[in-house]
C-alpha cells in the first residue's frame, strides 16, 4: 500500500491542477481513476531481497564448511546475549516463566546449534554407495547439495524454537535464508528482526515481516525450499503456492492427538505426565495430548488425581501461578472459551477475557460430533471419551484424520507390519 499511494501521489499532484480550467480538471479526474502503472520491483517489496540472496548462493559464498560454521557460531551468540531480553519478550508474548523459555525455547535451539556444529564436516562428506551393474565402472557416491533459497515460515506457540531449529539445518545445509517469524507473537518478531541479522551474514539471511497478505505475495516467488511450521489449513496454501513451481516443501501441522489410558495403569502417574504436556504452555503445543481415550472406570480413578495434580503444579488459584501461561491473542480466546461449552466440566471451566486466561480444564460427557473433538483444541483443555477397551479405541482413532503424536499409557499393541507411519508413540 505504501508504494501504490506514492505512485498515485505523483500522478495527481501536478503542477498547476487547481487553476486549471473545466475540461483539464475532467481530464484529470480521469487521470485520477486510471490506474497507476506499476513498476514491478516497486510494487514487489520482496525482489530485491531475494535478487541479494540468489545471487549469493550462485556465487557459492555459502558453501564452504568454514562459512556455515560460522553462521551457526553467530547464531550461538545470539542466543547467549539476547537471553533474558529472549526470556522478556516470551513472557509478554505468551506468560511464559523464565524456567519454560529456557527449556522449550532457549536450550532447545542452542543444543541444534551445538549439534550442527559437532556434525557439521560429517554431514557434508559424500557418503558412498553400493555399485550396480550399471556402475562397475563408476564411482558411486551421494553428494549433498543445498537447495539454495529457502522459506521458512515460523509459527506464534513457540516461536523462538519453531523458527531457529529449522534455520540451524538451513545454514548448516549451505542454504541462503528468507525467515518469516509470526506477526502474532510480536514481542519475539521484533528481536529476530532487529537483533538477529546482526550476528549473521546479511549477504545470504534476511529476515522479512508481516501478515497472511504479505505472506501471500512471498509465496508468490519462487523459492527452492519451503518450511512451514502451522495449520492444515495454512499448510494447504503453501503448499498450493509452491506446486506452482514444483518447490519441495516440509510441513509440519497439528493434530488432533489421542492418549489411551488403559485399566491397568496407576491414575496418579498417568494424571502427572499428562497434565505436564497438556498444560504446558497454556496447551498450545502441536504434540500435546489432545483428548483422553479410557474406561468409565479408570475416568473416574482419573478424575481426582487429575485434579490432584493440576493442584499441585499450579496452586489453589491456577490464574496467580507463574507457571501457567496464557492463550496468544483474543481470537483464540474467544474460540477457546465458546470449546468450554462442550459436554460437562469436571475441573476448571473458569476464563478471564482481559487476562486471555482459561483455566486448566478437563471436560467428561463429551459426544464425538461436539466442536471440541472437530478441531485440534490448542487450550488447556482436555475432553475424556470412553472406550471399552484397546481396539474399540484404535477403531475411534483410525476413522479420524491421522494425528501428529499417539500417546499410549499402558498396554498397547505393536503395530502390524507394513502399517503406515507417522505418528510418535509415548508409552508413560
Amino acid at each position: 500500500m505504501f508504494y501504490a499511494a506514492c505512485c498515485h501521489s505523483l500522478l495527481t499532484m501536478t503542477p498547476g491542477a487547481i487553476s486549471t480550467p473545466i475540461s483539464q480538471r475532467r481530464k484529470l479526474r480521469q487521470r485520477r481513476r486510471a490506474p497507476c502503472p506499476r513498476s514491478h520491483n516497486r510494487m514487489d517489496p520482496f525482489e530485491d531481497t531475494l535478487r541479494r540472496l540468489r545471487e549469493t548462493f550462485q556465487v557459492g559464498h555459502t558453501r564452504s564448511a568454514e562459512f556455515r560454521a560460522a553462521q551457526l557460531r553467530g547464531l550461538g551468540r545470539f542466543l547467549q546475549d539476547n537471553k533474558q531480553l529472549l526470556h522478556d519478550a516470551l513472557a509478554q508474548d505468551l506468560h511464559k516463566s523464565a524456567f519454560e523459555s529456557e527449556l522449550s525455547e532457549v536450550a532447545i535451539s542452542q543444543g541444534e546449534v551445538n549439534l550442527a556444529l559437532r556434525n557439521l564436516r560429517a554431514w557434508m562428506k559424500d557418503e558412498h554407495v553400493p555399485k550396480s551393474l550399471a556402475t562397475q565402472l563408476d564411482s558411486a557416491f551421494i553428494r549433498k547439495e543445498p537447495f539454495g533459497l529457502v522459506l521458512i515460515i515460523a509459527p506464534w506457540n513457540y516461536p523462538l524454537n519453531l523458527t531457529l531449529v529449522p534455520l540451524v539445518g538451513a545454514l548448516a545445509a549451505g542454504n541462503c535464508v528468507v525467515l518469516k517469524p509470526s506477526e502474532i507473537s510480536k514481542s519475539i518478531e521484533k528481536i529476530l528482526a532487529e537483533e538477529l541479522p546482526r550476528y549473521l551474514d546479511q549477504s545470504c539471511f534476511a529476515v522479512v515481516l508481516g501478515g497472511p497478505q504479505e505472506t501471500g505475495q512471498l509465496l508468490e516467488h519462487r523459492f527452492d525450499y519451503i518450511f512451514f511450521t502451522g495449520s492444515p489449513r495454512v499448510g494447504k496454501i503453501v503448499m498450493t503456492a509452491a506446486a506452482k513451481h514444483l518447490t519441495p516443501v516440509t510441513l509440519e501441522l497439528g493434530g488432533k492427538n489421542p492418549c489411551y489410558v488403559d485399566d491397568n495403569c496407576d491414575p496418579q502417574i498417568v494424571a502427572n505426565r499428562v497434565a505436564w504436556f497438556r498444560y504446558f504452555n497454556a496447551g498450545q503445543t502441536c504434540v500435546a495430548p489432545d483428548y483422553l481415550l479410557c474406561s468409565p472406570e479408570m475416568q473416574e480413578r482419573l478424575l481426582p488425581a487429575l485434579q490432584s495434580t493440576i493442584t499441585r503444579f499450579y496452586g489453589d488459584d491456577p490464574q496467580s501461578s507463574p507457571n501457567l501461561g496464557r492463550i496468544i491473542n483474543q481470537k483464540h480466546f474467544q474460540r477457546l472459551r465458546a470449546l468450554l461449552g462442550c459436554g460437562r466440566v469436571a475441573i476448571g471451566g473458569q476464563s478471564d477475557e482481559h487476562d486471555r486466561y482459561i483455566a486448566p480444564t478437563v471436560l467428561v460427557d463429551v459426544q464425538e460430533a461436539e466442536p471440541v473433538m472437530q478441531e485440534e483444541i490448542f487450550g488447556p483443555i482436555l475432553p475424556i471419551m470412553n472406550v471399552r477397551g484397546v481396539d474399540e479405541a484404535i477403531e475411534f482413532i483410525n476413522r479420524r484424520e491421522k494425528p501428529l503424536a499417539l500417546w499410549s499409557s499402558g498396554y498397547w499393541p505393536r503395530p502390524a507390519a507394513g502399517a503406515s507411519a507417522g505418528m510418535t508413540a509415548s508409552c508413560t
